[in-house]
């Protein structure tokens, strides 16, 4: 069984997601320019910006909900379940699941990368500058430009990564995809290949989706309630 996560999964945790009606970038649509590589690599302002939002953002100290903890309770009880998450909070870590079951496509935030030398380091050293009064932090190292290590719009998904997440979906019997849009790609696109490869598909999100009509069966109940009802069904079944 494969898990799909989206932000949906994580607003239970404190953490706002993009594109729901009180989204990030409903409220502020500009905010989305922080969120494209192209922008974010040629302009200090936007960099500057985008360092102090996350500087303060939630999802530093968000714990993980209902939700994360009944899927690593499926792990826990021998259930093969893999997690592909587009989310970069680490949430699913930290409520249970093993790293080397989840993969996360679109990177992770407790990571930073230099764009010139690509050393990585974590990421509460640079914020920790950031806080200090350095609005644009540097590399100490290089001088090259830092960035959480997340894909931001611009940038292709690590090949390495989406390729075991279709091998994972391709391979699924059951496959559930939560709190997603469904409306970014190629992460979207996993649920047309695990029900092309024969699995049921189970969507689990507030609002429609562009998938709604090949799923075996979609669920409009809050995330919070609902997952964890699905997983002791299949812990009973």
């Amino acid at each position: 069984m494969s898990v799909l996560t989206g932000a949906g999964i994580s607003t239970d945790s404190g953490i706002p997601d993009f594109r729901g009606p009180d989204g990030v970038w409903t409220r502020n649509p500009r905010m989305a320019d922080m969120f494209t590589y192209q922008n974010y690599m040629a302009d200090p302002a936007v960099r500057e910006q985008f360092w102090a939002t996350y500087s303060g953002h939630s999802a530093w100290t968000a714990e993980p909900n209902a939700a994360h903890k009944a899927i690593a309770e499926l792990d826990r009880a021998g259930l093969a379940v893999r997690v592909l998450t587009q989310n970069i909070d680490g949430l699913h870590q930290r409520g249970g699941m093993p790293d080397r079951k989840v993969l996360e496509l679109h990177g992770s935030m407790h990571t930073t990368v230099c764009t010139k030398c690509g050393k990585s380091q974590p990421s509460q050293g640079v914020l920790a500058r950031v806080e200090a009064g350095e609005k644009d932090p540097a590399c100490q190292d290089c001088g090259g430009i830092l960035k959480l290590a997340v894909v931001l719009f611009g940038q292709y998904l690590d090949p390495d990564v989406f390729s075991k997440a279709s091998a994972i979906a391709a391979a699924s019997q059951v496959f559930i995809a939560v709190g997603s849009t469904l409306e970014v790609h190629p992460a979207a696109s996993l649920c047309v290949e695990a029900v092309e490869s024969g699995a049921k598909l189970v969507i689990v999100n507030r609002d429609p989706t562009p998938y709604d009509h090949i799923a075996e069966e979609v669920i409009r109940e809050p995330i919070g309630t609902a997952v964890p009802r699905i997983c002791q069904a299949l812990l009973q079944g």
